[in-house]
């Protein structure tokens, strides 16, 4: 029975891990990234292209790299979008003598970009014996 446990426990943990890259992999192309790799002192600047199962490719500098899921320690994200947002107002009133009037006006606001958000972050590794 407990061996049975000890397997459940186990097969758990490794789907646990696949799951740790949801987030990552629901990322759409384009967006920002900081990608923290083992040993680096600065993280990897890039936008994200896509996720397979051994790599994460993200384009840097118009340059596609693959780096191996083994060697990403931390990965934010930021949406894509932002910018200038357009805002159309329209109003219709009716005048004293009775006719009626329509006027429309259009304003743009300008926001900054949203913060990076943590989406995934390597999960702490097992105590050797």
């Amino acid at each position: 029975m407990r061996g049975l446990l000890l397997l459940m426990l186990a097969g758990l943990v490794a789907f646990g891990a696949d799951d740790d890259w949801t987030k990552v992999r629901a990322l759409k192309t384009g967006a920002e990234l900081r990608v923290f790799k083992k040993g680096a002192a600065q993280p990897v600047l890039a936008q994200m292209d896509e996720l397979t199962d051994e790599n994460l490719v993200v384009i840097v500098k118009k340059t596609q790299m693959a780096i191996p899921k083994d060697q990403v320690d931390r990965v934010d994200a930021r949406a894509v979008g932002g910018g200038a947002k357009k805002e159309t107002t329209t109003k219709q009133s009716v005048d004293a003598d009775g006719k009626e009037t329509t006027s429309t006006s259009t304003g743009y606001s300008f926001g900054g970009k949203p913060d990076f958000e943590t989406v995934y972050r390597r999960p702490p590794s097992a105590p050797k014996k």
